[in-house]
C-alpha cells in the first residue's frame, strides 16, 4: 500500500511537471511573439519620430533661432533669447487702444490684434492678425537697436475674405 501511494504521488508529480513544462514553452512562445510585435511597433514609432523631426527642422529653416548668421547679428547685445524679446516687443503693440497700429485695416467685428509671430531672421517677421472674425497676415521689417529699442515697419499685408458660414 505504501508503494502504491508513492507510485501515485510520483505519477501526479510527473503530470504536474509535464504540464508546467508544456505551459512554460507556450508562454515563452507567446512572450517572444509579443516582444517581436512590440519591437516592430517601436521601430515604426522611431521612424515616425525621425520623420516628424525632419519635418520640424524643415519648418524651422526660416527662423532666427536656427540661423547662425542672423543670430550673430545680436551677440553684442547679450540677449539670451532675441526671438522672445522681439516677439514680446511686437506683442506690446497690441496694448494700444483700438486696432494694432501695424495692421492697416480697421477691425470690423472688433479690434485687429496680432496673434501669431514668426521671427524669420534679423530683419523680417511674419505675423498673423485677427479681430475674431476676419484675419490676415503681415510681413514686418524690424530693427533691434543697441539700446534694445525695436522699430517695426510694415512691408506688406493681406486680409483674407471671410467665407460664408
Amino acid at each position: 500500500m505504501k508503494s502504491r501511494i508513492f507510485l501515485y504521488l510520483f505519477l501526479f508529480a510527473s503530470l504536474i511537471a509535464l504540464y508546467l513544462f508544456v505551459s512554460s514553452g507556450t508562454l515563452s512562445k507567446d512572450k517572444d511573439a509579443r516582444i517581436e510585435s512590440l519591437s516592430a511597433q517601436t521601430d515604426k514609432l522611431n521612424d515616425s519620430i525621425r520623420d516628424l523631426h525632419l519635418k520640424f527642422l524643415e519648418m524651422e529653416y526660416f527662423s532666427l533661432d536656427n540661423n547662425d548668421d542672423a543670430f550673430a547679428y545680436y551677440q553684442h547685445l547679450n540677449l539670451k533669447n532675441p526671438t522672445g524679446y522681439i516677439t514680446d516687443k511686437l506683442l506690446e503693440t497690441n496694448e494700444s487702444k483700438g486696432d494694432n497700429p501695424l495692421v492697416p485695416y480697421e477691425g470690423m467685428e472688433g479690434n485687429f490684434k496680432i496673434n501669431k509671430i514668426k521671427v524669420l531672421n534679423h530683419k523680417w517677421i511674419v505675423a498673423d492678425f485677427s479681430d475674431g472674425h476676419y484675419w490676415g497676415d503681415l510681413i514686418i521689417k524690424y530693427e533691434l537697436k543697441d539700446d534694445l529699442g525695436v522699430d517695426f515697419s510694415l512691408l506688406d499685408h493681406l486680409l483674407y475674405a471671410r467665407s460664408n458660414e
